[in-house]
């Protein structure tokens, strides 16, 4: 069983950037699909990017397209969200989460294993 942890996450300007890490542990991941999720003060668990697991593909909400990026390192086992140009919409917890598989999943209940999050707050 994999074991998720992120890090990275803090008080960041809007405007500003900040990058943030999932460390894998446990066994390697892989051959498992990746995925950022994100949940604002009393907002639901959204989608914020996937990748596959040979980083072969991305994917991102449209929120995020364009000023986010998704990737890995699987000989770190490690998987990394670069934040750019933040903004208050983007503060939340952010969680990374993995599936068995292949194929784009954006919904959070296709995801087997996840982290205990790492906040962003975004200041104005």
């Amino acid at each position: 069983q994999v074991q998720l942890e992120e890090s990275g996450g803090g008080l960041v300007e809007a405007g500003g950037s900040l990058r943030l890490s999932c460390a894998a542990s446990g066994r390697n991941f892989d051959d498992q699909v990746m995925a950022w999720f994100r949940q604002g003060p009393g907002k639901d668990r959204e989608f914020v990017a996937s990748i596959s697991s040979s980083g072969g593909w991305t994917y991102y909400s449209d929120s995020v397209k364009g000023r986010f990026t998704i990737s890995r390192d699987n000989a770190k086992n490690t998987a990394y969200l670069q934040m750019a140009s933040v903004g208050s919409d983007d503060t939340g917890v952010y969680f990374c989460a993995v599936r068995s598989g292949s194929h784009y999943a954006a919904e959070a209940r296709r995801y087997e294993h996840w982290g205990q999050g790492t906040q962003v707050t975004v200041s104005s």
